[in-house]
């Protein structure tokens, strides 16, 4: 009954929603009952929230994305990339991945608000479909959720989510991509650990960092707030890695994932001199990073 749905709503659009081209807003109380509602976005983050959910939504996600490393190389097609992060609150739908034609579940009524990630090739025909659960009150179920998209992660992800396949994230990274981590990540900081903390819910570990130096960082993740000159933050990683505690200095690279920092690679700092004067003398660095 679900595909029939789906299917038979192909061409049906009906309004009552506000979006731009990043997020989306509406209510189901404006909808036919039976009706799916057809909405794409074209950015690679933002947000949905559907208020009194009725009928069903079919959502495609075409963030324009810049060329991957492996694409401009001539290598293997890159893969596109989507997290999926509900709020708290979620309820009164439940949502779906539509991939050819073939549902799966991404996150029943109700879930736990972790993030749900799924990658496709550009010429795979994807969506996302919401579909109202039925419910004798709607007035207090809104469901909600922010997303994140961009191409292939280039270092290797370390996300929450076992459905990207992140069955090699908690090993070393080798030097290739140590190398390619420290030119692409979101940011690059040599410190050491303070602390870690594990979350069992969420089944992630909190990296409790003291950074000696920011070499990178898109948003502002290491601030003022440890010993004087040394600013703190917090990295997080999946919990089965088991990350402990251990003297040195490291540099950690990886991608911000819904306002958080997430570990790609952290090598200690004297190893990554020896990977990173290695490739500067063979000419293989593939950026320019001060060493000292």
């Amino acid at each position: 009954a679900l595909r029939a749905l789906c299917l038979a709503g192909l061409g049906a659009a009906i309004g009552g929603g506000a979006a731009d081209q990043c997020s989306w807003r509406g209510s189901g109380l404006s909808q036919e009952a039976g009706s799916v509602e057809q909405l794409s976005l074209h950015c690679a983050e933002g947000s949905l929230e559907w208020l009194y959910p009725t009928g069903a939504l079919r959502l495609r996600l075409a963030p324009r994305l810049p060329p991957t490393s492996a694409a401009v190389k001539g290598g293997s097609p890159p893969h596109v990339t989507a997290c999926i992060k509900p709020t708290g609150t979620f309820r009164g739908a439940q949502l779906y991945l539509e991939r050819e034609g073939v549902l799966e579940l991404l996150l029943p009524e109700a879930p736990r608000p972790r993030a749900r990630c799924f990658s496709w090739l550009p010429q795979e025909k994807v969506a996302l479909f919401l579909q109202a659960t039925p419910h004798p009150d709607i007035s207090r179920r809104i469901a909600a959720f922010r997303y994140e998209l961009r191409g292939d992660w280039l270092a290797r992800p370390a996300l929450p989510a076992a459905s990207l396949g992140t069955e090699g994230a908690c090993r070393p990274c080798n030097d290739t991509e140590i190398l390619m981590a420290i030119c692409t990540s979101d940011f690059v900081i040599r410190g050491s650990i303070r602390s870690v903390s594990n979350d069992v819910e969420l089944q992630e570990s909190i990296i409790g960092v003291s950074a000696t130096r920011i070499h990178r960082q898109k948003f502002p993740l290491f601030q003022a707030g440890g010993r004087p000159g040394r600013p703190v933050g917090s990295i997080r990683t999946p919990l089965r890695c088991g990350v402990k505690p251990g003297p040195g200095t490291f540099l950690f690279t990886g991608w911000l994932h819904f306002g958080e920092a997430w570990l790609s690679c952290a090598p200690r700092y004297r190893d990554f001199q020896r990977i990173y004067e290695g490739a500067q003398r063979m000419r293989q660095n593939p950026c320019e990073f001060p060493v000292d």
